[in-house]
């Protein structure tokens, strides 16, 4: 039986979404592993739209749920309707959109709070002992979702580290083609667009994210039951 894997967009673009090569490698490397995959992202207004062209903030609004819906090619649904009981993992790809719609990192820091929902899901997943893949910058907030103690990877940035250990983490620095693993958690990071100067540097640390990840659902599926 194929496994079903939740995967939370945070909007459409580096700079204010979800990254979208490391969104679509993310995508790719599940479907050619069998996974089933459901993409989720919160209805909500993105904190701010930027043109990635000029890089200059633009006066308008959008929606999180709409932008991500361009990445899923329609095949989205609010995050108020997930019900993780039907999925065996979780992956966010990262993206500025990790730290500015699905949380308040970029502005906020090691003060940082995950929207509501966003945070439910992720805890909901760690709750129960399901493997959960964070990817590029969403790893920042695994502290909020884990509590302190967890080990992460945003690559080597030393501002971002240096935030995560405020928070209570424990940041591990790591090769763009390599993946971190809380091993008690089941938590893997990958830094992606954090080191990567290619699209194919990030998709050597995203397919091994998601290859692992899987491995994790198939080893707790043989564990004996209780």
């Amino acid at each position: 039986m194929s496994k079903k894997v939740a995967v939370i967009l945070s909007g459409c673009g580096v700079q204010d979404g979800a990254e979208i090569h490391e969104s679509v490698l993310t995508l790719l490397r599940l479907n050619q592993r069998g996974a089933e995959v459901k993409c989720f992202a919160p209805n909500i207004a993105q904190h701010h739209v930027i043109n990635h062209l000029t890089g200059e903030e633009m006066p308008e609004t959008r929606n999180v749920l709409v932008e991500s819906a361009r990445i899923a090619r329609g095949a989205i649904e609010d995050i108020r309707e997930a019900d993780i009981t039907e999925f065996d993992a979780l992956i966010i790809p990262g993206g500025f959109g990790a730290a500015k719609n699905l949380s308040n990192f970029a502005a906020e820091g090691s003060s940082c709070k995950v929207q509501a929902e966003v945070l439910a899901m992720a805890e909901a997943f760690a709750e129960a002992g399901k493997p959960i893949g964070l990817i590029c910058v969403s790893p920042a907030l695994a502290a909020k979702i884990y509590g302190p103690g967890v080990t992460c990877t945003i690559g080597n940035d030393p501002d971002t580290a240096a935030k995560i250990t405020k928070m209570g983490g424990n940041h591990e620095e790591c090769d763009v083609a390599d993946i971190v693993e809380d091993k008690d958690r089941k938590l893997v990071s990958t830094p992606g667009y954090m080191v990567a100067n290619s699209i194919s540097e990030a998709a050597a640390g995203i397919n091994k994210l998601v290859d692992r990840v899987l491995e994790l659902v198939m080893e707790k599926e043989e564990q004996p039951s209780t």
